[in-house]
């Protein structure tokens, strides 16, 4: 394993002597200790979730924010200082910086498309003008949907058109959930980067 790169988890309840203080862990994190680290991943992922989710609302960009939490945190672990506050808590901030971030980056793609958005003031023809918008926007998003591999494109349109759950589109694509996430996760960045691309044109 490099220095710094993300380690592949084991199950929940597979690492052995895992001490219960989230410190003593991250302790261990630091010195790249990937038990400790799937320990650590056991006792808070789901709280990670949690505060993104409250934060960010939407499930899988919660998720997104979740994974980059816990990636920073395994990359920062020796940055950790007990004097300074509870491991929980260094955790909790790395989380809630992140979903904030999240936030203000989608607030400010929205506020991009809404300068492109003409202005009621300035024309008479409020519905055609709503109407134009909402065609572009869907040709946009059609051009990007285009960039994604097969599985990406299928899993998206499977989620966010028919309203299947992850572990649907993973029976539906015959694919494992971790797979399906994953690549979901990879389709909403390039979506994202490609209609910001096709939004400042």
């Amino acid at each position: 394993m490099t220095d710094g790169q993300f380690p592949a988890l084991a199950p929940a309840g597979s690492a052995t002597a895992r001490p219960e203080d989230l410190g003593d862990l991250l302790r261990q994190v630091a010195r790249g200790d990937e038990a400790a680290f799937a320990g650590l991943y056991d006792k808070v992922a789901a709280r990670v979730y949690g505060l993104a989710r409250r934060v960010v609302r939407d499930p899988a960009q919660a998720e997104e924010v979740a994974q980059e939490a816990l990636v920073e945190v395994w990359r920062t672990a020796a940055r950790f200082d007990p004097a300074r506050g509870s491991a929980t808590a260094w955790i909790f901030t790395i989380t809630h910086r992140r979903a904030v971030d999240r936030v203000r980056s989608e607030q400010a793609a929205a506020d991009r498309i809404q300068r492109l958005a003409p202005d009621p003031e300035q024309t008479g023809h409020d519905e055609v003008a709503d109407q134009a918008t909402a065609r572009i926007e869907r040709q946009q998003v059609r051009r990007c949907l285009r960039t994604l591999t097969e599985l990406q494109r299928e899993a998206i349109s499977l989620a966010y058109y028919s309203g299947y759950t992850y572990r649907e589109v993973a029976a539906v694509l015959d694919a494992a959930l971790p797979t399906v996430k994953t690549r979901m996760r990879d389709a909403l960045i390039r979506l994202r980067d490609c209609l910001g691309v096709e939004a400042s044109r």
